[in-house]
């Protein structure tokens, strides 16, 4: 559906078809995530067959591609006299971002060009129009996203003019004279979205986090991807470029990013402009988490790792990674979600105005299908999550069962994670090394032979040889989470993880009213293996009570009474799979 819509609109900019721009503005970005997914499978040795429709799409592209080497569909079909008029809102460089990502990820796969040299073609535009030099626009991207590709693009290429642009758009951002005030009115706040002349909203600066100079930025504030996106985007080019400044800044932001940080990995906390708010503001049941949001954070993360290896950011990753992405689509793969909520009552999303955007169900598809393929790209690229390495170290980030070669270490792990916390990691070459394993916040029983800790990581350094064996066992005993006594949703409420993953309350379990339940959290925690959607998981069972009025006044002097009874948790991830329901993760203790 996507490829064959997005084929379209690139015939259309090609002059190969008739017809006009559909969807919304930034929708290239969607066809570029999807070729990303593709390139992604390709080096993991999968969808062969689908190689042939990537170098169709690069020939559409080539075709429609204009001479200077500008390519956007919306603005060649609908706006040619606007470009570059407009970089707050319309998203030129985020998708030239998520294309140049794609063409880097492609060449890598296959060893193919063409789509890397068209998108380098426009990357010189922007070069020619954007920068510090006299004659030039003073700008940066609206949504950022072209940073973090620039800093790719210099890894591959060893091009220390990308790294500059990129460091250009990442230090310019929140300058004074602000550049975004001075294109608002030059376009007299015409707005590309609307068509016509806007009031400037309050948070005009701040929502993309153009408020300040990003060095004096400390809150994590407005548009939750957005600010990810640049977050990551300063790490990877404060690392590469050596800017300690840089990296002091992404490590003071990501305390505040941690203070606005649901139990499941959700960010944005709100559905007006799906931002932050501030810390500490956590509802559960009106929350955004958009997907993208979190996936932003796994890139964040990521980036941060490979500044400096702190269990913590390993920590986080994960977190969002297992509960709120993979609750992001459904286990069959067919439907998803936008939002991520921690609490749903049906009757109150299809009724109350203020929570039509937390959904009951998953999605076949939306209107904005940003979330979809960024949830493909991800978990087709999941193994350069796992490892990094350094000159001090291989770092197994996360556990998964793989093969790998890694600095100068060929390994293989054999693990059931997260269902079960052993993992066996085989030597398959001889070298001396150090490793350093991942000890997760959430394991507080763990066994590994001859190693030392530092950070949240195991350290052995050996000569190892083919055949050692390295073994880890992380006890997974479910416990029980209390949240910070500042985050006030969540007073007097406890929720219940089992190793990475978060658990809920469903109403198929449960019965209706999740909100009157309590439980027991002195009481043991039972578990059984089951399948949910097709997926094998672990539910988890204790005692617990359900609150019920003595009579049906609204109002009443009356102690309410308690039954006993067994509570049903099931993997938040795997949520909404069986029947449309309440869900609820944070529930009253007793």
């Amino acid at each position: 559906m996507l490829k064959g819509q997005k084929k379209a609109t690139a015939s259309k900019a090609a002059g190969l078809k008739e017809g006009e721009f559909n969807g919304l503005l930034f929708q290239d970005s969607d066809l570029a995530k999807w070729l990303e997914t593709v390139a992604y499978c390709l080096q993991n040795g999968d969808a062969a067959n689908f190689e042939k429709h990537v170098d169709e799409v690069a020939d559409l592209i080539e075709k429609a591609q204009q001479d200077d080497g500008y390519f956007n569909t919306y603005f060649q079909l609908v706006a040619p006299d606007r470009k570059f008029t407009n970089l707050y809102e319309a998203h030129e460089l985020y998708c030239l971002g998520h294309l140049l990502e794609a063409a880097i990820a492609y060449e890598q796969a296959t060893g193919k060009r063409k789509l890397l040299d068209i998108t380098l073609r426009f990357v010189e535009l922007v070069a020619s129009k954007i920068g510090p030099e006299n004659g030039k626009l003073k700008g940066y991207p609206g949504h950022q996203e072209l940073e973090l590709a620039l800093a790719k693009l210099y890894e591959a290429t060893n091009d220390e003019k990308y790294l500059n642009l990129g460091k250009y758009f990442v230090d310019e951002r929140g300058q004074k004279p602000n550049f975004y005030l001075e294109e608002w009115d030059k376009r007299k706040g015409f707005t590309e979205w609307t068509k016509r002349v806007e009031k400037q909203a309050d948070n005009f600066l701040s929502y993309c986090q153009a408020h300040l100079p990003v060095r004096e930025q400390t809150e994590a504030v407005g548009h939750a991807v957005r600010a990810l996106y640049l977050y990551t985007a300063m790490a990877d080019i404060g690392r590469l470029a050596e800017d300690e400044s840089l990296l002091e800044a992404c490590g003071t932001i990501f305390k505040d990013v941690y203070r606005q940080m649901y139990v499941t990995g959700g960010v944005g906390s709100t559905h007006h402009s799906e931002a932050f708010t501030f810390a500490y503001d956590l509802p559960n049941d009106i929350n955004y988490s958009e997907t993208c949001a979190s996936i932003a954070l796994v890139f964040f993360m990521h980036s941060m790792l490979k500044a400096e290896a702190k269990g913590i950011y390993a920590d986080v990753m994960e977190r969002a990674l297992y509960n709120t992405v993979l609750a992001g689509v459904a286990a069959d793969g067919k439907s998803y979600f936008y939002v991520n909520p921690m609490e749903v009552v049906p009757e109150a999303s299809e009724k109350n105005p203020a929570r039509t955007h937390v959904k009951a169900t998953r999605q076949k598809w939306h209107a904005c299908a940003c979330c979809p393929p960024n949830i493909g790209r991800l978990l087709a690229s999941i193994g350069k999550y796992l490892y990094t390495a350094d000159e001090k170290a291989i770092y197994f980030h996360m556990y998964a069962a793989s093969e790998a070669t890694v600095g100068n270490l060929s390994f293989s792990v054999k693990t059931e994670y997260p269902l079960d916390g052993k993992v066996i990691v085989t030597v398959n070459n001889s070298a001396k090394a150090t490793l350093a394993f991942r000890i997760p916040d959430w394991c507080e029983d763990f066994q590994i032979e001859d190693a030392e800790i530092k950070d949240g990581y195991a350290y052995m350094t050996r000569t190892f040889s083919p055949g050692d064996i390295i073994e880890i066992n992380m006890n997974m005993t479910p416990r029980v989470v209390y949240a910070n006594s500042k985050i006030r949703a969540n007073v007097g409420k406890v929720c219940i993880q089992r190793g990475p993953l978060v658990y809920c309350l469903e109403a198929c379990d449960n019965g209706a009213n999740l909100h009157s339940l309590l439980v027991d959290s002195s009481a043991a925690i039972e578990e059984r293996q089951e399948t949910i959607g097709g997926m094998q998981c672990i539910v988890l069972t204790c005692s617990g009570f359900a609150e019920e009025s003595p009579n049906d006044e609204m109002y009443s002097f009356a102690t309410k009474k308690r039954k006993a009874k067994q509570l049903t948790f099931v993997p938040y991830h795997l949520w909404g799979n069986r029947v449309t329901g309440e869900m609820l993760v944070w529930a009253r203790e007793a």
